[in-house]
This record gives C-alpha cells, sequence and structure tokens, in this order.
C-alpha cells in the first residue's frame, strides 16, 4: 500500500510506532521497522544522549529499514539537553523524528539541516496548522481516545481526522483508537494518510515490556482508562489501578487546588516500576482506550502483516463490495 507517508519516511506500510516511555527501546523499534512500518526509539528514556547514541547503533545492528526516535518537548526549569541529543541522533544517521509535546520550533533548523524528516504529534486541528506552518513534514493527529496526553479539547478521531484533513496541506496520520485493519481503513477514509499505534504495540512478544503489562492489556476492556491531571490541565489517559485510584482520591480532595506535588508519588518514577518490575498498581501509565481491541500478543510481524490482509480484505471486498451491490441492483430493477 502507498500513501504519502509510506512515500515520506521510505516505509513499506503506513503504520508508525508512537514513542513510548520504557516501551520503545530498539527491540521494539527494529520489529517494526522489519516488518515493513517505521519504528521508533524512545530518546528521552535513554537519560543521556550517548546512551540514545548507543540505542540507535543497537537498533542499526537489528534492522535495515528506516527507523525513527521521537523526541518529547517536556516544560522544565532544566530541560534536557535536547541539541545534543538531536546530534547523537543526526551522527547516528537517522532520519525521521517524531516531536511530542511542546512546540519543536526552536529545534527545527538543526533537524531540518540534518536531513531529518519530522513528524508532531498534535491533539488539535491549530496546533497541527502551527506544525505545518514551521516545516513539519507530517503531522500524527491524536484523537481523544489516545493514551497519554489527548489534549484539553476533549476532540475525538470522527471528527478531528476529517477536520484535518480539510485544513492541512502536509500528510497525517491518525493517532489515538488505532488498533487493527478496520482502524487503518477508517483513518484513510477520514484523509489520513496512516495510523500510529501506541498501546497495540505494547501487547507484542517483541515488546521489552514485564507480561504482566501485556496480560493487564489484555484482560483490560474499553472501560478501563480513565483521565487524571484534569486540574492541571495536563491531562493524561492512564489504565486504571490502585495507584490511580490513589490519584484520584487526592484529585477529589484537593479541587481547584491540585498542585503536582500532591501526586508525586502517583506519577513520578512510575515506569519503571510497571514495564521493569511489572508492578500494575505503581501509579499513572499512559494506556488508550483502544485496549478493548486488544484481545492477543502476537509477533510484531504477525500483527502488521494481520493489519495489511485485512485491511486490503475490507477495502476490495467490504467497501466495493457496497458499490457492487447496487450495481447489481439497479441491474436487477432495469
Amino acid at each position: 500500500m502507498k500513501t504519502a507517508i509510506t512515500e515520506l519516511f521510505g516505509i513499506q506500510h503506513p503504520i508508525i510506532q508512537g514513542g513510548m516511555h520504557y516501551v520503545g527501546f530498539a527491540e521494539l523499534a527494529a520489529a517494526v521497522s522489519n516488518a515493513g512500518g517505521l519504528g521508533i526509539i524512545t530518546g528521552l528514556t535513554q537519560r543521556t544522549p550517548e546512551l540514545l547514541a548507543k540505542e540507535i547503533a543497537r537498533c542499526r545492528d537489528m534492522t535495515d529499514k528506516p527507523f525513527g526516535v521521537n523526541l518529547t518537548f517536556l516544560p522544565s526549569f532544566t530541560a534536557p539537553p535536547y541539541p545534543e541529543y538531536i546530534a547523537a541522533i543526526k551522527e547516528g544517521g537517522v532520519k525521521a523524528v517524531e516531536t511530542a509535546g511542546r512546540s519543536p520550533e526552536q529545534y527545527m533548523p538543526a533537524l531540518k539541516a540534518a536531513g531529518i524528516k519530522v513528524i508532531h504529534k498534535c491533539t488539535s486541528v491549530r496546533h497541527s496548522l502551527k506544525a505545518e506552518k514551521i516545516g513539519c513534514d507530517a503531522v500524527s493527529v491524536d484523537g481523544f481516545e489516545c493514551g497519554g496526553h489527548p489534549g484539553e479539547d476533549d476532540m475525538p478521531n470522527m471528527i478531528l481526522l476529517p477536520r484535518a484533513a480539510d485544513e492541512l496541506k502536509i500528510p497525517f496520520v491518525a493517532s489515538g483508537g488505532m488498533a487493527d485493519a478496520r482502524s487503518l481503513v477508517a483513518a484513510l477514509s477520514m484523509g489520513a494518510a496512516g495510523m500510529n499505534m501506541g498501546t497495540r504495540f505494547v501487547a507484542t512478544k517483541e515488546a521489552p515490556v514485564h507480561d504482566n503489562v501485556k496480560k493487564a492489556l489484555v484482560e483490560a476492556t474499553e472501560l478501563d482508562t480513565v483521565l487524571v491531571m484534569r486540574a492541571l490541565r495536563n491531562t493524561e489517559r492512564v489504565l486504571k489501578n490502585k495507584g490511580v485510584d490513589q490519584l484520584l482520591e487526592i484529585e477529589r480532595e484537593k479541587g481547584a487546588s491540585l498542585k503536582i506535588q500532591d501526586i508525586h508519588e502517583q506519577v513520578a518514577g512510575v515506569y519503571p516500576k510497571v514495564m521493569i518490575d511489572g508492578d500494575m498498581d505503581a501509579g499513572a501509565w499512559s494506556c488508550g482506550m483502544v485496549v478493548g481491541l486488544i484481545n492477543d500478543i502476537p509477533t510484531v510481524k504477525e500483527l502488521i502483516d494481520r493489519i495489511m490482509a485485512d485491511a486490503e480484505r475490507l477495502i476490495r471486498e467490504r467497501l466495493t463490495g457496497f458499490l457492487d451491490a447496487d450495481s447489481k441492483e439497479a441491474l436487477m430493477v432495469a
């Protein structure tokens, strides 16, 4: 399947693995790229630019296909050394960067000078247009369904994707609620040129996370995620657990006076405890509503091959079948 996204990144299938903290290591990124998608290493999971350089080299040993790096620009008094991370990406020969969080505008000159294609994650049309204006090559449009930070507009993809298609000139992929062939075909029909999957890729054999995490995703339903930190305007969709219950109780008690320090224990340093140690009640970790569509733990290749085969079947048989049925009915009437 050829789309503007497959052409832009030189990949076989219009499927991108989003950056995920303590999930986007070389093993998963290489598996996605080898299966024809675009695998993504999560840059800031690597604590230093030197460690990121080693992770890029490790991924390079596992695949000769294109892969990218995620850089999330965080509001912080002590910002990570982003120029050094970008230098590590450039020196590692990586030609695709997924940016997220705050606008990457101040880092765009360095990224473009290195010949890097930039896809920025956005939760609104206005942010997507700003990404286009500052020179991003594509955007990942995140609907309200997504795991992690869905923004503050609460706009689901059935509305957000067609709106993005109406306004954008650069290609975009659909993110949030993406899990299978139905997701891909629906995204394409609404104007996207592919899809970005996060939570779904966690439940694969190659995902370097504790088996408890994968088991939790298979057992959960679409009703098992919840929004936290709304009062801080830093809304995050996470999987329900005991730590999250504690967080929600604190939010109820504090109300509008909630400060990030009040929930530090439930949000800080949680990912290693969950993803590495398998402590499923440690606190808040990102998970999309798409968890309701996860019923197995295939290899990455099995997952992507299944998506692409089913997508072709949906397009050729189900969708064109509706048109063919109309034609046959018209002939019978005539």
